[in-house]
């Protein structure tokens, strides 16, 4: 199959938080044979933080961030059997979720792929004349990064033909076990960037739990942190850390802790790429509570769960190294045999499959 992914960015994950998960699916999709273009906009200064050189598994074209550089890029999208339209792309986005629907009149097979579902069905349901929501019944498939039954029969209310949930997962390949390194020691780490349905989570979890375990070091790696937030002496700030660091970022804190932004906590079963890089690290996991996670680790065995700061405070102080050590473990053999992105590939692989079949014969 030629496939063409409209998303935000292949190549650098800066203010882009679904980088890992695009390259993850589509280095799956190229080993199974498929031929990928990734159409990516020259916007928020993505193109001067790349993570990556363009990548052999697809081919990588950035239009310039303008109306008549998104149509020279639909208009290069010409003769794709599968055209995909991801949200969150930054610009252009209502234009480009009507126009890739043109593409179905050639026999192709039109998907919306959504990274941050919850968003999406919050805003079409508080927003009845929202572009979007008349568009829903008109793709083939609406790919979603997670969220289970709660978000399939939520996009089936608004009329979806079908919605199947894709979730993140890991590349052996990109995400491994590491020497850490001293720039990145610490007791707890946390890596994301700072997004308002996140913000106040970010302190609970982690900035209450530096302010109860002062005597121990909180990393802290991700945009927007450096003002405005509590001013803590043991938490450290990073800054951005490149997609090319976060092995070691998670193979050298003691346990590294996940935040699900509010809107994912609420849906549940949408585990974050952090979740998936860190357990391929073999990193101790201590994540926020959400529904469905025992679907993806095991509490107690493959990750630690907290309900609030506290919570991780208490897990931190009684967590040593040797228990940290069978956790991460763990968690990686588990990843490994249930949730790689060679499997993920073959899910949408099928569902592609059979969607172009119908396509042929109506």
């Amino acid at each position: 199959m030629k496939i063409a992914f409209f998303g935000s960015s292949l190549v650098s994950a800066y203010w882009n938080g679904a980088a890992t998960y695009y390259r993850g699916i589509i280095k799956a999709l190229h080993a199974n044979g498929h031929e990928v273009t990734f159409y990516e906009p020259d916007i928020y200064d993505r193109q001067k933080n790349r993570d990556i050189e363009d990548p052999p598994y697809a081919r990588s074209v950035v239009y310039p961030g303008d109306e008549e550089g998104m149509r020279g890029a639909l208009k290069m999208a010409s003769g794709a059997d599968v055209v995909v339209k991801t949200s969150g792309i930054g610009k252009f986005d209502s234009g480009l979720e009507e126009a890739v629907l043109e593409f179905r009149k050639s026999g192709a097979v039109v998907i919306f792929w959504d990274v941050d579902a919850p968003v999406t069905l919050d805003r079409v349901k508080n927003d009845p004349s929202d572009p979007f929501r008349r568009l829903i019944p008109e793709y083939d498939v609406i790919f979603t990064y997670g969220g289970g039954e709660p978000v399939v029969s939520a996009y089936r209310s608004f009329g979806a033909r079908e919605c199947v949930p894709v979730y993140n997962a890991l590349d052996p390949q990109t995400h491994y076990p590491v020497p850490g390194e001293r720039r990145f020691e610490g007791t707890l780490g946390f890596l994301g960037n700072r997004l308002p349905d996140r913000e106040a989570r970010v302190k609970e979890f982690f900035f209450r739990a530096a302010g109860i375990l002062t005597d121990r070091l909180f990393l802290l790696g991700g945009s927007g942190w450096e003002s405005g937030v509590p001013e803590i002496l043991n938490v450290k700030r990073l800054g951005h850390v490149f997609t090319h660091e976060h092995n070691v970022f998670n193979c050298s804190n003691l346990a590294v802790l996940n935040i699900n932004r509010q809107s994912m906590a609420s849906y549940g079963y949408s585990p974050p790429t952090r979740i998936f890089e860190a357990a391929g690290a073999a990193a101790c996991i201590i994540t926020d509570a959400w529904e469905g996670i025992e679907q993806f680790l095991l509490p107690g065995r493959e990750c630690l769960v907290a309900r609030d700061g506290s919570e991780v405070a208490e897990i931190v102080r009684n967590l040593d190294s040797e228990r940290a050590s069978q956790i991460g473990k763990a968690a990686r053999e588990r990843v490994l045999s249930e949730h790689t992105y060679s499997r993920r590939a073959r899910e949408v692989e099928n569902v592609l499959q059979n969607k172009m079949k119908t396509a042929r014969r109506s």
